[in-house]
């Protein structure tokens, strides 16, 4: 019997993390570069065969079958990198990529360390020292790892591959970094992404394109996420009065049964 309601507690709190991770989507549904996460999860039979030789959560001792609760395992969390839709600015500065890949920033943190990011939000702007930066102040890197200058009193224009010119001259050509494999990124803050270790960079795709005067917002479909919500809560009401039929059967375990 308590089997049963450590399952059914378990069910709860994996619909509790897919909520989670719906609301945050959702939070972010209009944020500019934004790329939604989905939750897994993984049911007592598609563990049983990796439980008993996992050692993560008691170091250096195999789990035996017999302390195996037969409940649910909160999976990994994981990122949809599909293009969002893109909006018009005509502001020359905001930019979009059609095709794999991510503009290459050189961000700051509090501690004024500096390392590479990667991300697809492209509303960009130019400082009063001519450096192209995102909207929080970072720097944009060029093609050769460096930081973008430019004249912020010319006037500007940026080719589809990145190529920027100022009074029909090329000064710079836009970063872009695609990787082997996007399993080796990991979320930075909303919108940025950071490689883990085994991440492999390469050129980006031919078919890439740079657009000026747009930005890419998130990948959400809210109708989408918002029919998801209401599934995870009705499997969260299910497995809440799974818990209370159990605890009115312990009641009478107890106070009736236990009489007798």
């Amino acid at each position: 019997m308590l089997k049963g309601l450590y399952t059914a507690y378990t069910g709860m709190v994996n619909e509790q993390h897919r909520m989670d991770t719906l609301t945050n989507n959702l939070a972010n549904s209009t944020t500019v570069g934004f790329k939604k996460e989905g939750a897994t999860s993984q049911a007592f039979d598609q563990v049983l065969a990796l439980k008993i030789k996992d050692t993560s959560e008691s170091p250096n001792t195999a789990r035996r079958l017999g302390t195996m609760s037969l409940g649910v395992k909160i999976g990994e969390n994981y990122t949809d990198y599909s293009e969002g839709p893109l909006k018009v600015t005509d502001n020359t500065f905001d930019l979009a990529l059609t095709g794999p890949g991510f503009f290459t920033i050189e961000f700051t943190n509090k501690a004024g360390e500096t390392s590479t990011k990667y991300t697809r939000d492209g509303s960009f702007t130019v400082t009063e020292e001519g450096n192209l930066v995102t909207k929080d102040g970072d720097f944009v890197l060029d093609d050769g790892g460096s930081p973008i200058e430019l004249n912020p009193r010319l006037t500007t224009s940026i080719n589809t591959d990145g190529t920027i010119y100022q009074n029909g001259r090329q000064v710079a050509k836009i970063g872009i970094t695609d990787f082997e494999d996007y399993n080796y990124l990991e979320h930075y803050g909303e919108t940025m992404f950071q490689e883990v270790d085994g991440a492999q960079t390469k050129d980006a795709d031919e078919n890439t394109k740079v657009l000026s005067g747009y930005l890419e917002y998130a990948n959400v479909q809210v109708v989408k996420e918002m029919v998801e919500m209401i599934n995870v809560s009705r499997a969260y009401e299910t497995n809440q009065k799974m818990v209370q039929t159990y605890d009115s059967s312990l009641e009478i375990a107890v106070n009736q049964l236990g009489k007798l």
